[in-house]
């Protein structure tokens, strides 16, 4: 069973996760946002080094608390990093009272039929069996929805619980993220088939919880009855490629559904700024995305 104290954190705190789990594919990208681009660094492990000091930077701040930061989802190599002495999952519970988790996927299949699933998770029982023993509460798994096919749309939640049900078992609570493209143009439709196939699963967990990572809704509060349901531990929203004004407004349109923002999070972020203005422009950030968050 997860850890129980952890959990009712989860289920009650306020504040959002910080999605600061950018793997080999993303990280490119966020380093250029960040102020360095890739004539910068000369391999991967350098890339990977790089990334994990614009984590801990902003994982150190003065301004990145649990008063409005609920919990943070890490990359898998970050596991095996240390902040001030302590493993960075440690590090974040014991020193900040941050709840992490885990980013287990392995990047996606091409789409078919609409949508994009996950790739075979090789070695996973150890992955969770790595996160337990580090203090972790949790993982999150990403498939992609493109448009409003029902048969994809059927697969990508199928997998999502299937490996939903191994993360259970090893005594982790899995974030189900079957993302939607922001740019589907039969988006509506994909949340529609999305939320029926979702709530369908939700009957065969019994007393056991998951939590769901969703992109914003285009109608306002149409997850709500997720968010009230009671296998369902919490409801977070991707910022999906919207900058952060966008995404904070949409999401402050949502009760009871909170950020789980990456790209909106690190918006204005780069490698030159001062500590200060570094934290000026973090707190800012954190601020509004709390503040959607909060509705």
């Amino acid at each position: 069973m997860p850890d129980q104290e952890k959990v009712r954190r989860f289920e009650s705190g306020l504040g959002f996760i910080a999605a600061l789990d950018q793997s080999g594919g993303s990280t490119p990208k966020a380093l250029s946002l960040y102020g360095i681009e890739s004539s910068q660094y000369s391999s991967e492990a350098e890339m990977f080094d790089l990334i994990h000091a614009e984590r801990v930077r902003i994982i150190t701040s003065s301004v990145f608390t649990s008063n409005r930061v609920l919990g943070a989802i890490l990359f898998e190599g970050t596991l095996k990093r240390e902040v001030e002495g302590q493993g960075i999952a440690q590090y974040l519970w014991n020193e900040k009272g941050i709840l992490p988790f885990l980013k287990i996927d392995r990047g996606l299949h091409d789409e078919q039929v609409g949508v994009q699933l996950m790739r075979d998770i090789p070695g996973l029982d150890d992955l969770l069996n790595r996160a337990c023993s580090v203090g972790v509460l949790g993982t999150k798994a990403r498939s992609v929805i493109h448009s409003a096919d029902a048969v994809g749309i059927a697969q990508v939640v199928a997998q999502q619980f299937e490996i939903g049900e191994q993360v259970l078992a090893a005594g982790l609570l899995p974030i189900l993220e079957p993302e939607i493209n922001i740019t589907a143009p039969d988006k509506v439709e994909a949340e529609t088939l999305l939320k029926t196939a979702i709530l369908a699963q939700l009957d065969a967990l019994g007393d056991r919880k998951v939590a769901i990572k969703v992109t914003i809704p285009t109608i306002d509060d149409f997850y709500a009855d997720l968010i009230a349901h009671p296998n369902v531990a919490r409801v977070v929203a991707l910022s999906g490629g919207y900058r952060r004004a966008e995404a904070v407004a949409r999401l402050a349109s949502n009760h009871g559904l909170i950020a789980s923002f990456s790209r909106a999070l690190l918006d204005g972020l780069t490698v030159q700024q001062s500590s200060d203005e570094f934290d000026r422009v973090l707190n800012v950030s954190i601020e509004a995305i709390y503040r959607a968050s909060s509705t």
